[in-house]
């Protein structure tokens, strides 16, 4: 028995037992590979790793200039490796737990303001393929705060046109329902009626794909082509720094709420577990308020 055998048996479990997404799983198998090297990828190692084990382990990834986040999802990875060989009577129980997660920096998340958002959904020309294929895309990210992941997963059936609702799969592979804009809905049927099949018939390789966002050799769109054909666009709108697709859905975000719409709705939408992952979204709409308070009184 090897610890890469029972890397693969944890893989299992999260992908099997915990519904874990793909990005998920490719993110736990770096983690754990990384201790596990630390480790010299023994067997008879693992028996001995306890909580003094893990500290020297983010002590390393501290001196490594890993960020506070990065950190933290390291260490939740190996423990959930650590628990899991314990549960499977692999390996004696630990203190794992009582190795505390680094204490995480509040970044309030990056948005733009409507008048950038407009800009930026303008830019791609509708006129052309690709151009069409680009304005749907970014138009219905920002209509639906969709994740990137969720937005190159979804399928050519998944648009509910009567209704303007979109089934979208997020973390951990759960459905929800989410409404889908006019200009959005318009424009994702147009895409699929005249740009699609373009693309489509560029494909050489004679496998029919059901994504919905092709690339230009009419293949399924990847995580890294959403991200070049974003960048493309904000660069020519924004000169703002960090600015990426998941902005568009905290814009989403942020203007639902500066609108007056409910958190817990707002939390729906978005498809998170936790309030507290939404209330981030207050700080965000409380901090816009006091930019204009200070640049429009005039006793300020």
């Amino acid at each position: 028995m090897t610890v890469f055998y029972l890397l693969e048996r944890f893989m299992v479990y999260l992908e099997i037992g915990k519904n874990a997404s793909p990005l998920t799983l490719q993110a736990y198998r770096n983690d754990v590979l990384q201790f596990l090297k630390l480790q010299d990828d023994n067997v008879d190692s693992l028996l001995g790793v306890d909580h003094l084990t893990l500290r020297r382990y983010l002590a390393w990834l501290k001196e490594e200039n890993y960020t506070r986040r990065t950190v933290a999802r390291k260490l939740s990875a190996t423990r959930s490796f650590l628990f899991f060989l314990h549960k499977e009577g692999l390996i004696e129980g630990g203190k794992w737990s009582t190795v505390a997660r680094p204490k995480q920096e509040k970044n309030l998340p990056r948005f733009l303001y409507y008048h950038e958002i407009e800009a930026l959904l303008e830019a791609p020309d509708p006129r052309t393929t690709l151009g069409l294929r680009d304005r749907s895309m970014l138009e219905l990210i920002y209509s639906s705060g969709l994740r990137v992941s969720e937005a190159i997963g979804l399928k050519v059936n998944c648009l509910l046109s009567n209704e303007r609702l979109i089934k979208v799969y997020g973390k951990g592979r759960k459905e929800r329902i989410v409404p889908v804009g006019t200009v959005a809905a318009t424009l994702i049927e147009k895409y699929i009626n005249e740009a699609r099949p373009v693309l489509a018939a560029k494909n050489k390789d004679f496998n029919t794909y059901d994504q919905l966002f092709l690339n230009r050799w009419g293949r399924p769109l990847s995580d890294r082509g959403l991200r070049y054909i974003f960048q493309k666009y904000i660069r020519k709108v924004s000169y703002k720094v960090g600015i990426t697709p998941h902005s568009l859905r905290h814009s989403f975000a942020t203007h639902l709420l500066e609108s007056g719409a409910d958190l817990r709705v707002v939390q729906e939408l978005l498809g998170h577990v936790n309030l507290s992952t939404t209330q981030v979204y207050t700080h965000v709409t409380k901090e816009r308020l006091r930019d204009v308070y200070r640049s429009a009184f005039p006793r300020n």
